[in-house]
């Protein structure tokens, strides 16, 4: 087992979920809500765990179906995990089970929620939940497989532990190429959808859950 490249992995998981936890608390920032702070602690939490993980690069880059399988189901854990603690710290969902519950639903973009009224979380909040179902429509994993510095196919042991059917298929013959590729159309339409769609707060949180259900047609 390749503790190394995993623990690599992890780490830019952590790292990752920093750098989109960043949009909550800049939403915090413009409406002026204290629920922010439970932002920018679990983003300094990301990053002190994330970066001490990432700062050796792996020596031996072999990456086969057992470290595959291992990388997935840890890197669930941990982005379910990480994504709830905010919605505890601002008291938003007290009970960690059922934010935890929440986020995972967001994430693996499943749609249950525990929530009667939504309508009630803060906009940071509100922003956050909606976007765990942007990030889980395309899978952060496929994202990190065009980032990874794996050669030698080792990427699509990765990727066949990532995806819910029985065989990938890849749009080039590299499977890093095809994650790149994907998450640029991806953006692109998140980008053309902005510019014509939307007017306001309510609209960007209805994206998001949109746009992941039109991300599993197209992939």
């Amino acid at each position: 087992m390749n503790y190394s490249i995993i623990s690599y992995i992890i780490g830019m998981i952590l790292e990752i979920e920093a750098v989109f936890m960043a949009l909550p608390a800049i939403t915090a920032l413009i409406y002026q809500e204290t629920s922010g702070v439970a932002f920018l602690i679990t983003i300094a939490l990301c990053l002190v765990i994330g970066l001490p993980l990432t700062r050796k690069k792996p020596t031996r880059k072999a990456f086969y179906t057992k470290e595959g399988f291992v990388t997935v189901a840890l890197s669930w854990i941990v982005l379910s995990i990480i994504g709830a603690i905010p919605f505890v710290i601002s008291r938003s969902i007290p009970n960690p089970v059922d934010a935890l519950f929440e986020t995972v639903s967001g994430f693996t973009t499943t749609g249950a929620s525990i929530l009667s009224n939504v309508e009630a979380l803060p906009h940071c909040m509100l922003i956050w939940r909606s976007f765990t179902h942007w990030i889980g429509g395309m899978g952060v994993l496929v994202f990190i497989l065009s980032l990874l510095p794996l050669t030698g196919g080792y990427h699509m042991n990765l990727m066949k532990a990532e995806s819910p059917g029985p065989s990938v298929s890849k749009l080039v013959p590299k499977v890093q190429q095809t994650a790149k590729i994907l998450y640029s159309i991806y953006t692109k339409f998140l980008l053309f959808i902005y510019r014509h769609r939307l007017k306001s707060f309510n609209d960007i949180t209805l994206f998001f859950q949109f746009l992941f259900h039109i991300s599993r047609q197209l992939f």
